[in-house]
This record gives structure tokens, sequence and C-alpha cells, in this order.
């Protein structure tokens, strides 16, 4: 059965006539089965292109106890596609001449002086040297820092959010850096957060103030946000994880504390698709909105190239990395629908997100589900973007 919401879509976008089976309908299809089949709650479908919405769909439910429908405007906690929203304030920072991709982050918080190294690890022992150099923005951006991750008094500050950017980076600056800068590459969600301090430092704002002004403000992306109001909370998906062989609740892990204090430049924002689609929209058009630049040729490029190197890097086989964004140096498994030089990012919870600039196309991909292992590699991104990809190809 046809998505009704695909459909609509497909109507406005003046590519379908009444009565006539969209090239997208097998991408719903099979996003029902993943829903009827006890997989998914439900899910909300977009692929766009540099101009248009060409497909979007909701599937399933976005509360099964409530019986309530996902829909487009579905809000979803987006976890680490939350990063590159973060590395883009650190470039229109940059692109004011306010700080530099090759600052040492020492320059903008001093606490990060005289760092240590971890030199070697025994069982009752730890050596320590000093790293040939300090780390640098690029290092953060890149996930090569070695900057250690929180330290246990720390360790539960996303579920508590009881302490400040300012607290939680000056915790991480005292302890050594796990391998030399520059040198590998280790996820840190601690480094990006160290990246939204520097905005704050350097713009003399709060980061979520920072955001909303010069991102989210700009591109209209209305429903963004790090703390959802009580009206958008109505409609945050629930949050399942698989027990016993059934969905169950999981929204311990998304519970909002009363007055938070940490934004969580990580991995704290709350979107839909139709915002995500914004951003995505704007990344393709080589940081333009609406015909206006808010971004420069030159941040935009350093962005969404390989940074990296030869490092392996990724969740995935032939990536490299940005700034904030995965890139695809080589196309396999999951990226084989995706052309060299893609560029994207998921989340802990399962949405994904993927800009094909050699397509002029992007993908993104909306579900709720804490118990996926690798959502960069799962079933439900590589069905997505191989039914989505044949279905353009039809059109």
């Amino acid at each position: 059965m046809r998505s009704f919401c695909s459909l609509v879509v497909a109507l406005l976008a003046g590519n379908l006539a009444v009565g006539q089976a969209t090239p997208f309908q097998p991408v719903t299809a099979r996003f029902e089965k993943f829903v009827a089949d006890g997989d998914l709650s439900g899910a909300v479908l977009l692929v766009g292109t540099k101009d248009k919405t060409v497909y979007e769909a909701a599937v399933g439910k976005r509360d099964l106890a409530a019986g309530a429908a996902m829909t487009p405007d579905t809000l979803f906690r987006i976890a680490s596609m939350t990063k590159p929203v973060t590395a883009l304030a650190v470039m229109l920072l940059a692109d004011e001449g306010k700080l530099s991709a090759d600052d040492a982050v020492e320059k903008h918080l001093p606490e990060f002086r005289a760092q240590w190294l971890v030199a070697s690890r025994e069982q009752d022992a730890l050596t320590l040297k000093r790293p040939a150099r300090p780390i640098t923005l690029r290092d953060l951006l890149t996930h090569t820092s070695g900057v250690a991750a929180y330290p246990a008094g720390l360790a539960d500050v996303y579920l508590k959010r009881n302490r400040t950017l300012s607290e939680t980076t000056v915790a991480v600056s005292q302890l050594p850096l796990q391998f030399e800068p520059g040198t590998k590459w280790s996820y840190s969600n601690s480094g990006i957060d160290t990246l939204g301090r520097v905005v704050e430092v350097v713009s003399g704002t709060s980061f979520e103030a920072f955001v909303q002004k010069r991102i989210l403000d700009p591109l209209g992306m209305a429903d963004t946000t790090f703390y959802p109001t009580a009206d958008r909370k109505k409609r945050v998906a629930v949050l399942y994880r698989k027990q016993d062989g059934k969905l169950a609740p999981a929204d311990g892990l998304l519970a909002l504390p009363a007055r938070p204090k940490h934004p969580i430049p990580a991995g704290g924002l709350y979107s839909t698709a139709g915002d995500l689609a914004k951003l995505y929209r704007f990344m393709l058009n080589g940081g333009e909105a609406d015909g206006k630049r808010l971004l420069s040729l030159k941040s935009h490029e350093a962005m969404t190239k390989t940074q990296t190197g030869d490092i392996p890097t990724g969740f995935v086989g032939g990536m490299s990395f940005g700034f904030g964004w995965a890139v695809v140096k080589e196309p396999k498994g999951v990226t084989e629908t995706l052309a060299a030089g893609s560029y994207g990012h998921g989340g802990a919870f399962g949405t994904q997100g993927w800009i094909d600039p050699a397509a002029g196309r992007f993908f993104v991909l909306l579900i709720q589900r804490t118990d996926i292992v690798n959502g960069d590699a799962s079933t439900y991104r590589a069905e997505f973007q191989k039914l989505a990809v044949e279905a353009m190809t039809k059109k």
C-alpha cells in the first residue's frame, strides 16, 4: 500500500499523476515491513535534491503504547548527527577570522596548556610524557586529538546534564592524552564538546545561543533544538530497545532534567526530517541558503573533504573524516550506493543523514532504537539508500 505522505510529497513536487505508482513505493513498503516485523516502531524517511524534496514518508508509530502515528513533523533525538552542526559553528567563526582550524586549543582554552601524554600503561603503573605538539582545533574536528573521555565522576553528565561546558572541558584538559595528536583516529565526544566550549569563549555567548542565531534561525530550522519546549515534547518519538524479542521503551536515555546545564555539542540536538533537509540542502548548495552565502567556499570545502589522510577512520570500511563530517573515500558495503566524496553522519539511535554531491541528492533516515550496535552499518540504512537510489534512477 502506498504511503499517503510519500504520495502527497510526490504530487506537490509535480512528478506524479493521480493513480500513478510512485517510484519510491518500494522504500515505503520496506519500512512498513520493518514495522510489521516488530523491528521498528516507525520511521520518517526523506530524499532531497538541491532545490526540492522528492520523497518523504512517515510510517508506523511515534508511540506504540499511545497508538500515536509517526508524522513528518515528529522530533527525533539525532544524537551524533549534532557533530557536523558544532563543526559548522566553528567554521563560521573561522570565516570571521576569529579562529583557525590550525590554532592550538590552548590558544582559546588556556587550561589545555602543558598537557601530558600516556607513554605506557602497566597493571600498577602509568608513565607520562609530553606530546610532540599541542592539540589543535583540527585534531578535535577530525577525532585525532587523543583527548580522554570524561572521567568517572562526569561519565553520567549526558544523563544528568548537571555540569556546564566550562566544567566538563576543564576536567578533560587535566587528563593525559591517549595518543600523539594527529596520529590516530578515535571517536571523541569529549573532543567535540570541547569545540562547543571554544565557540562559547570565542563568540562570547553560550553555545546554544550561537547555534540558534547563526545556524538554526538563518536556515529556518524552527523545530531543531537542544531543549524541546513542552509543545515540542509531545511530538518527540519514543526511544525503543528490544526486550524479550519485543520493542520496549528506553526513554530514560532521553529524559531532560529540569534546568539542564549541558547542551552536549557532541549529540544533544532534537530535529525533524524537514529541518535536516534544510541543513543538508544548504551543504549540497555549497554553503548557500535561499541564494545567500552563509559559509565560505573555503570552509565548506574544508568541512567536506578528507582531512585524515590514510589514517583508518569511521565505523564502516572506506571512510575518512573532514571537519565534523564522515567522508566516503572508497564506496563499499553500505556506502556502495554513494559516490566517493559523499559525506554525512549517523546518530546513536539509528538516525542517518548522507549527502552525495556527485549525484546532487541527500538522504535522511530517522528512527529511534537504542540497541543498534552500529547504525552506520545497519540494515535500515543500507536498504533505505539502495531502494531510494533505485527509485531515483527510475524517475
